[in-house]
């Protein structure tokens, strides 16, 4: 079978698995308020560019749509991600 190609070689240090809780740096509510900033959730599912997380509260897009699913796709390098308890500068 034939490898897959890429452009970059994947970052193996720091993958993510179905299942794994992690931070991400979202729209979300907190109270009766909405707000900006990290919030845990749950990989659910990768695929080769891209994460999918979700959350047990209300997301939000960044136009302001409201996710009925509570799930939001990251790239897998994305600086809004992060292993939960990870402190990134």
């Amino acid at each position: 079978m034939a490898a897959v190609p890429f452009m970059r070689p994947p970052d193996l240090s720091e993958s993510y698995q179905v299942g794994d809780t992690v931070e991400a740096f979202c729209d979300h509510e907190k109270g009766d308020q909405r707000i900006k900033g990290w919030l845990r959730g749950t990989v659910v599912q990768i695929d080769g560019k891209l994460i999918a997380v979700q959350f047990q509260s209300e997301v939000y897009l960044t136009d302001g749509w409201m996710v009925p699913d509570h799930i939001l796709w990251f790239p897998q390098a994305s600086s809004q991600l992060r292993q939960k308890g990870a402190v990134k500068k």
